[in-house]
């Protein structure tokens, strides 16, 4: 009783399916001699035949159903193609046929799919016009190339340490690749959806939560590509090193709280002094040169997101050869050097041997703020080699602020 019941409701489900997405068909169907030959109807009984044929029959009787279905809607198209030369709703009845039978043995991700289905078909008018004026060639270009990238090489990538002292992991590297070309993406829809008055500084600060060096570095190649660009990319840049603090915050809190406890006073000052800066240049935007519609270009560039990863892995290999060489005695020296390629890891280095009892929360305090330290040295390198000497001078100021706010704050704390 409880398998007819629950095979009432799957197939309830697969009639559902195809009431949805043939309502939408209906609408297109059109009237008189050219309109399409499947509508809310026949998209109702096909995506229950789908149900019913894996329900009562199984896997055999399926493929069958599928082959007839296949041959009624090439026997459709080709009374139609002179009206209609798409496929689009021929197609669609054999997925809705599909989706009814996967409904049988998964209903939520028959029905899932079947939303995601209409959505697509109903957007026909948006997506076309999206694609023929909207996105241009280099832009579709891009988007090919990141999709290869992400969904492609990083899969394939060796997840396993590699290279001297063991610290190099292919997966992760290329992941640092995918990261930058994703910030730098982020960033121009953010340009093209919002204007550079806005659209820049809110993905800065986005941006920095995943990586505020990366950000800087792509917020100064924008400055670089369009010089009228810089204000609202220095503040962009400046803006992601209040994300460099409050993500401090959180893996303090999640190592060491007295850690945390003992560093409050230099993270709230310098997570005050970034946001300050930052708002300064973002509220000069509203007569500055960002007025006026944001340009073309590249979504990123591959080069420089390769380059940045190349730059880490030489960091991480610099600083785990003087971990190895000076050990525990080398870890002011150690925890600088990797803050040189991530602040948070040098910060969870120094607070983790505060939480084992080997040093004293107060002596955690130094080290981190000597990788933050070297980790602001790192924005800087990457603001001057990517933005040029008129971005580096804007934006190096404010990182250097928010650096003497927390030595500021941990020299007053310790008065």
């Amino acid at each position: 009783m409880a398998w007819t019941e629950t095979l009432g409701v799957r197939l309830a489900i697969s009639l559902a399916i195809g009431l949805l997405i043939g309502a939408e068909r209906e609408r297109r169907k059109g009237e008189g001699r050219d309109r399409a030959a499947a509508g809310i109807r026949t998209f109702a009984l096909a995506s229950l035949a789908g149900g019913v044929s894996l329900a009562f029959g199984g896997e055999a009787v399926l493929v069958v159903s599928v082959l007839v279905v296949g041959a009624l809607a090439a026997i459709a198209y080709s009374r139609s193609r002179a009206a209609d030369p798409g496929l689009t709703t021929e197609v669609a009845l054999l997925t809705t046929f599909l989706l009814g039978a996967l409904a049988v043995r998964q209903p939520a991700l028959a029905a899932g799919l079947a939303v995601a289905v209409a959505i697509l078909l109903a957007a026909r008018t948006r997506l076309h016009r999206f694609v023929r004026t909207v996105l241009t060639e280099q832009e579709l270009h891009d988007a090919l190339l990141f999709g290869a990238a992400a969904l492609v090489v990083l899969p394939l990538t060796p997840d396993r340490p590699v290279g001297p002292f063991g610290v190099l992991n292919p997966r992760t590297l290329w992941k640092l690749v995918v990261l930058v070309m994703g910030i730098s993406a982020s960033g121009y829809v953010a340009l093209r959806l919002l204007g550079p008055r806005l659209g820049l500084p809110l993905s800065g600060l986005a941006s920095g939560f995943v990586s505020s060096a990366a950000t800087i570095g792509v917020m100064g190649r924008r400055a670089a590509q369009e010089p009228r660009l810089r204000r609202p990319a220095v503040a962009g840049a400046v803006l992601s090193t209040v994300a460099t603090i409050v993500q401090m915050v959180v893996v303090l809190a999640a190592t060491s709280a007295p850690t945390l406890r003992a560093m409050r006073a230099s993270l709230a000052l310098a997570g005050l002094a970034a946001g300050a800066y930052g708002l300064l240049f973002a509220l000069r935007l509203r007569h500055g040169p960002a007025d006026g519609a944001a340009p073309l270009g590249r979504a990123f560039n591959l080069k420089v997101s390769v380059l940045f990863a190349a730059t880490v892995a030489g960091i991480l290999l610099l600083s785990a050869a003087v971990n190895q060489w000076l050990g525990s005695r080398g870890l002011l020296a150690a925890v600088a050097l990797a803050g040189l390629a991530d602040t948070h890891a040098a910060a969870i280095s120094a607070a983790s041997l505060a939480a084992a009892g080997k040093i004293s929360p107060p002596e955690a305090v130094i080290p981190i703020l000597a990788g933050l330290t070297t980790n602001t040295v790192t924005k800087a390198v990457m603001a001057a080699a990517n933005g040029g000497r008129r971005f580096a001078l804007e934006t190096i100021p404010g990182l250097v602020l928010v650096i003497l706010a927390a030595w500021g704050g941990a020299f007053f704390a310790g008065r």
